[in-house]
């Protein structure tokens, strides 16, 4: 009891407001739930597979649900390969994370054009907030002797937005030090969960 308390402590001050839940109180009974991101580029509808990767859909669904994806930006797109963000505010400054999670890319689901799949480190277990889209298909990505990248759902409506998005003109960023930065910032304005649709 004392090493739980002492857990929450600690995690508390990575993310604010921590609360030992995992997400997967949220439309538990949802096997495909769907969240529009509204971006500053247009809205993309994305529907996620709880079936095939339920760690990563949860974690990913507790984040929107907090708000906590509003006004970050899509820091890192590479043309004919990803729209990554998720992690960063306007002003780069990275968000609060909650734990790492289990990588789950050997789920079936490939990265493929219009998915959604986790960003991470090296580290196959290293998955947190970030995320990014497939501008195409990234079979270099998929598990294979090394872990892949996990892939937890699917572009619905808004592909076109994706692919506005990976044709945006880049530069190396000398504030932070990256490349492949957006000349102008790319915005999420706003992540909403869906309600379930009507039988």
């Amino acid at each position: 009891m004392r090493f739980a308390l002492l857990l929450c402590v600690l995690l508390s001050f990575q993310f604010p407001a921590f609360a030992v839940k995992d997400g997967s109180e949220i439309q538990a009974d949802e096997l495909y739930p769907r969240v529009k991101l509204e971006t500053s580029m247009g809205d993309i509808e994305v529907e996620l597979d709880r079936k095939r990767a339920p760690i990563t859909v949860n974690n990913f669904l507790r984040y929107v649900n907090r708000g906590s994806y509003d006004n970050t930006i899509f820091h890192r797109i590479v043309p004919n390969f990803v729209v990554q963000g998720g992690g960063y505010d306007a002003e780069f400054n990275a968000q609060p994370a909650f734990p790492p999670i289990f990588n789950e890319s050997g789920n079936g689901l490939k990265n493929d054009l219009y998915t959604i799949a986790m960003a991470r480190q090296d580290s196959p277990h290293s998955a947190n907030r970030q995320f990014f889209f497939n501008a195409k298909d990234n079979d270099s990505l998929n598990p294979g002797r090394r872990w892949g990248y996990t892939v937890f759902g699917q572009v619905l409506s808004g592909a076109e937005v994706v692919d506005a998005m990976a044709t945006v003109e880049t530069e190396y960023n000398m504030k932070v030090g990256w490349q492949n930065v957006p000349v102008e910032p790319v915005m999420l304005i706003k992540a909403t969960i869906l309600p379930p649709p009507s039988l």
